[in-house]
């Protein structure tokens, strides 16, 4: 009988030290990285310039890169090829029931055209294109979206910041809180409003087609 205690005493040690939360710390595993790996990794570029490479390219170096590395999904002329994204016209759709986003009729900086392309295309093969192919594409995107009209304009990072999209006013800051707050200060979090009503639609696909006198594949709002 006198083992028992002992044995519960060992136990319950056991437990505790199991159940103790384990001291943050090294754990040894991997290697601190290089400034040349962290370089290959810092590729980003903001609106305002900053992190473009130094590079160049015309709107008509840009059209056979495009033609030979991105068609085959976008068009020869940014149109699409089958479901994949277009990146030309959709000017004045924005406010249709069908809008069509694309760089010339949505994007609000040519900074999101360059750090995209340069860091996931082409599709399946990223970051194989140099700054100077990766600047000849964004000319010709801009020449494709009417952005820029002379075959000849050539794009670098020395006037990168001069070329302005046409949607970059069509951003602004929302204002509007994130929750609405009652009197008190205290959020509103439940029976905030009588009644949810739609107001907008950004788009319409009536893909269901209706049937005279067969309401089952009428879409109702």
């Amino acid at each position: 009988m006198s083992r028992f205690p002992k044995l519960l005493a060992s136990t319950l040690a056991l437990v505790l030290t199991v159940s103790a939360p384990v001291a943050a710390g090294k754990l040894g595993l991997g290697t601190p990285a290089t400034p040349e790996e962290v370089t290959g990794w810092d590729i980003d570029i903001r609106p305002d310039g900053e992190g473009l490479p130094v590079g160049k390219g015309t709107v008509a170096e840009g059209e056979v890169i495009f033609t030979e590395q991105c068609a085959v999904c976008h068009g020869d002329f940014g149109e699409g090829a089958g479901r994949w994204p277009v990146l030309a016209g959709g000017g004045e759709t924005l406010a249709s029931h069908n809008p069509v986003k694309t760089i010339g009729s949505y994007w609000p900086y040519l900074s999101t055209v360059y750090d995209y392309i340069y860091r996931a295309m082409p599709y399946g093969n990223a970051q194989s294109l140099s700054p100077d192919e990766t600047y000849a594409i964004v000319a010709y995107l801009l020449y494709l979206n009417d952005v820029v009209t002379d075959e000849e304009f050539e794009l670098s990072n020395e006037n990168f910041t001069t070329v302005r999209l046409p949607n970059e006013d069509g951003f602004i800051d929302d204002e509007r809180p994130d929750t609405k707050v009652a009197e008190g200060g205290a959020p509103c979090m439940s029976d905030c409003k009588a009644e949810v009503k739609i107001t907008k639609r950004a788009r319409i696909i009536d893909v269901t087609p209706e049937d005279d006198g067969d309401t089952a594949g009428v879409n109702v709002d």
